[in-house]
């Protein structure tokens, strides 16, 4: 208890919001491993309300009301009750990692995620009353990110008992088969804690709007993970009501920043808005720290995609060789997308298929096809003579044929893989690429033929 409350009366001393939330942190720090144990073992259920009072009224290094007094004491009191089902939980993990049957002794996060709720509710009451000062809010940041780890764990738990499914995938992929309890609870409880943020009133420079973006974007990741992407809106909406009293998004720090535009570029990919959701994942990936491996590796799994679709534009290899899973992805499906291979395109994106569905892309990257089977028609196009400059116009630039009889297309893309094609069905595919603006030219269906744009038959490829 005593290397918390120094801390605790340091970071109070020098109002410092990140130093007081470290004192409330489940993890014990790097220099101080057996923080938890040490403070767990120093007072008892029925002694510990009244040894934090005195602990907390006798700080030498910070002078607190008495009000301030009671609701710091109500969190450490939460917070030491959190701990001990921590340690419980921990225990048990270690004890099935050493039985013989690993999954005879699973620990009860569920204790520990209502423990480390209490912490959260006394914060949150000491924020209502008044008591907390506004640069305290990075420990309801700390709280609300636990918060959700624990559910996560608890579910978890709970899909090893064999009571329901859980998918943990990914941090933002979620699980359409229900069994999250615990997460849809602190969902609830995150978006408390952006209501209290939202809701203030003081002047800005003293306001908890400060914290706004962070637990926005916590609600975010949680939404994502619950499969119930649509309450995004729901926050997106509460940010843009309140946008003349909230200070820009600018003025937050970067990280939260990245984590905000790459979320809003997601749900514009998921709505199909590719050009906004362009300008969102680009704006996170020129922000996001170079270090930042995870996070760029996630925008570039919606950005590809995104600049396939709007600009028909392939990653570099340059690009893809930090990000090996990346690599395995794409890679396949660009090398197809160049070369016009339509049965490698199919197979590339049929390998993966499970990761594409779970991360929601396929149906985009599906759309790749149309560029791959553009790309197979402009090699039939360049493959084709050069037309002899008409009389009177000997030095005009050589152009090649414009029109070139179906059969060859036809040949085409049998020899790419799609065999079973009739005339008809050819005629179809060119005449989507025309309407979709890939192709400049129009079908002659009684000569048999495809006339082409003489400047320009595939726009943006310099032909």
């Amino acid at each position: 208890m005593n290397n918390v409350m120094i801390e605790f009366g340091r970071a109070m001393m020098a109002r410092g919001g990140y130093e007081l939330a470290s004192t409330l942190s489940p993890i014990a720090p790097k220099h101080d491993s057996g923080r938890l144990y040490a403070l767990h073992r120093e007072t008892n259920a029925f002694s510990v309300q009244s040894d934090f009072r005195h602990a907390l009224s006798h700080n030498p290094a910070c002078k607190l009301e008495r009000n301030e007094v009671s609701a710091w004491a109500d969190v450490f009191v939460a917070y030491w009750k959190a701990v001990g089902e921590i340690l419980i939980a921990e225990e048990s993990l270690n004890l099935g990692k050493n039985a013989s049957k690993p999954q005879s002794k699973i620990a009860n996060w569920d204790k520990v995620y209502n423990a480390w709720k209490d912490v959260l509710n006394m914060l949150l009451r000491g924020y209502q009353i008044e008591v907390f000062d506004a640069w305290t809010i990075p420990c309801l940041y700390l709280v609300a990110k636990f918060l959700r780890v624990f559910a996560i764990k608890a579910d978890d738990a709970a899909f090893q008992k064999g009571q329901t499914s859980f998918n943990a995938f990914e941090e933002d992929v979620g699980d359409a088969t229900g069994g999250n309890e615990k997460l849809e609870d602190a969902a609830r409880q995150i978006n408390r804690v952006f209501s209290l943020c939202i809701g203030d009133r003081s002047p800005i420079e003293t306001s908890r709007k400060w914290g706004a973006y962070y637990i926005a974007n916590l609600q975010f990741k949680t939404y994502f993970k619950l499969n119930s992407i649509a309450l995004s809106q729901n926050v997106i909406r509460s940010l843009s009501a309140t946008n003349t009293d909230l200070p820009p998004l600018d003025r937050f720090p970067r990280s939260q920043q990245v984590t905000y535009n790459y979320y809003l570029g997601v749900l514009k990919f998921l709505h199909e808005d590719y050009a906004k959701a362009e300008e969102y994942l680009t704006i996170a990936y020129n922000k996001a720290l170079t270090g930042s491996t995870r996070n760029i590796r996630l925008i570039l799994t919606y950005l590809i995609p995104t600049r396939l679709i709007t600009a028909h534009v392939l990653p570099t290899q340059s690009m893809l060789a930090p990000y090996p899973g990346l690599q395995r992805l794409f890679a396949p499906l660009c090398a197809c997308i160049k070369k016009g291979d339509l049965a490698g395109f199919d197979t590339a994106l049929q390998a993966g298929e499970e990761e594409f569905v779970k991360r929601r892309v396929y149906l985009t990257l599906e759309r790749g096809r149309d560029i791959c089977l553009r790309n197979l028609v402009r090699k039939v196009y360049l493959a084709g003579e050069i037309e002899a400059p008409k009389e009177g116009e000997a030095s005009a630039e050589p152009v090649r044929r414009s029109r070139i009889p179906l059969r060859e297309f036809m040949a085409a893309l049998r020899i790419g893989g799609e065999t079973e094609l009739e005339g008809d069905e050819v005629e179809c595919l060119l005449a989507n690429l025309i309407y979709k603006g890939m192709m400049k030219g129009y079908i002659s269906r009684g000569h048999g033929m495809v006339v082409l744009n003489k400047k320009g038959a595939f726009p943006g490829t310099g032909v």
